[in-house]
């Protein structure tokens, strides 16, 4: 009698290294899908490019941005995917809040401002002098603000150029603080007479902002039309992006790439937690 041998079919079995492979592809996909909700509804982070926001954002510094204090639209999510037709869970801003927002008219870059005035405000500027529905809004004269020159920062003009203590070259621009109707307080400079220091008396459409950067003397807002690289008109709320939350981190400028020492050094510790 004789046997009968029975042989198993070949079952193809995966190499332990394309197993790994699958899996770590599959663990950066997850990792990018968090990351994508997290910056479209959670925080984003920015940077400061210019000293439009002065004293109070340097050129330089790195904030994130909450995203939920006023809801949700297309520019809440990368390029402005429009995934989402409307505005939703909308929360209008206070005045004094620091937006970030798509800038009109073509809405597809970030500039960040300070809201002045809400739907059904009348906003003008008289001689350097913000007025709120009739009102001129307090302002006083408090103590020079000072920045070193760095290669973030520069003069305006040679008569604000002036010393640290210790020789540091710096900028000293005279600083106001001006208080919004209900408390609300915060810093601006006043540097010299410009034209947009005057201005005609603006009513805040339904659904509008009004947006000045405190650099009052240098920032392109709403106190000029929207045309591309001059200004941004009134703003809708729909183009909002974020509320600024916390600077993150500040950097003078002064690091180069190549010389790893100089990432410490430029940076700008003492500004890094500040809050809005």
């Amino acid at each position: 009698m004789s046997e009968t041998q029975t042989v198993a079919p070949d079952v193809p079995v995966d190499a332990p290294g394309e197993e790994a492979q699958e899996s770590f592809i599959a663990f950066l996909l997850k990792l990018a899908l968090i990351v994508l909700i997290f910056r479209s509804f959670v925080f984003s982070p920015f940077n400061i490019p210019s000293e439009s926001m002065l004293p109070r954002l340097l050129k330089g510094d790195y904030l994130l941005a909450a995203k939920w204090p006023y809801g949700y639209s297309r520019h809440s999510l990368p390029f402005s995917v429009p995934l989402i037709p409307t505005r939703i869970f909308a929360s209008q801003p206070e005045r004094g809040d620091v937006v970030i927002f798509k800038a009109p008219p073509d809405d597809d870059i970030d500039y960040i401002k300070r809201v002045i005035g809400l739907p059904g405000d009348q906003v003008q500027v008289r001689n350097g002098q913000l007025v709120l529905n009739g009102k001129a809004i307090p302002r006083k004269r408090i103590g020079d603000f000072i920045v070193p020159i760095s290669p973030n920062t520069h003069c305006y003009y040679p008569r604000f150029v002036g010393q640290l203590e210790d020789g540091t070259a710096a900028c000293r621009y005279p600083q106001y603080r001006e208080t919004m109707p209900g408390g609300r307080s915060y810093n601006v400079l006043d540097l010299d007479y410009t034209p947009q220091d005057d201005t005609e008396p603006v009513v805040v459409p339904e659904g509008m902002l009004f947006l000045m950067g405190d650099n009052r003397d240098n920032s392109l807002d709403s106190r000029f039309p929207a045309i591309p690289g001059q200004g941004i008109g009134i703003v809708p709320q729909d183009n909002l992006v974020g509320k600024a939350s916390v600077i993150m981190f500040s950097t003078d400028g002064g690091a180069e790439w190549i010389k790893p020492w100089t990432w410490l050094s430029a940076a700008r510790w003492s500004r890094i937690g500040g809050t809005f």
